[in-house]
């Protein structure tokens, strides 16, 4: 049961790596005007919802098979994403906002985080990989 649960977690951090940086491309491609921001947040708020559910099915496996590390280490990257989620102003296209990327700062600041979820997605993928192989010797 150990192996089959590190191993969807594994699939499912493979899938937020490709978000992760499909999230990079698509804002490095707007910060470069290659496209306008209307067309980048309409393709990146497609995902976010689906990134919100991958990261806190696995955290909540990890809670329910007892794996408190591998939980706290992810409960407060997965509370940011619901959070960020759920916090959309009204009026707004979603978590990215075409009126507002430009404004603030706020594409430098998405872009940084989508870099530090994808360190932490990688950190995850090795972690999980260990996991799995400590769980096939044993």
């Amino acid at each position: 049961m150990e192996s089959v649960v590190f191993i969807f977690s594994l699939i499912d951090c493979c899938a937020l790596i490709f978000l992760s940086v499909y999230f990079i491309i698509t804002l490095s491609d707007l910060e470069c005007d290659y496209i306008n921001a209307r067309s980048c947040c309409s393709k990146l708020n497609k995902w976010v919802v689906p990134e919100v559910i991958g990261h806190a099915v696995v955290t909540v496996l990890m809670l329910i098979s007892l794996h408190w590390f591998i939980f706290l280490l992810n409960l407060p990257i997965a509370t940011w994403n619901i959070y960020r989620f759920i916090m959309v102003p009204s009026g707004n296209m979603g978590v990215f906002d075409p009126t507002e990327i430009h404004n603030r700062g706020q594409l430098k600041s998405h872009m940084k985080e989508a870099m530090i979820k994808l360190g932490f997605h990688l950190l995850c993928f090795f972690m999980y990989l260990y996991s799995i192989r400590q769980q096939s010797i044993s």
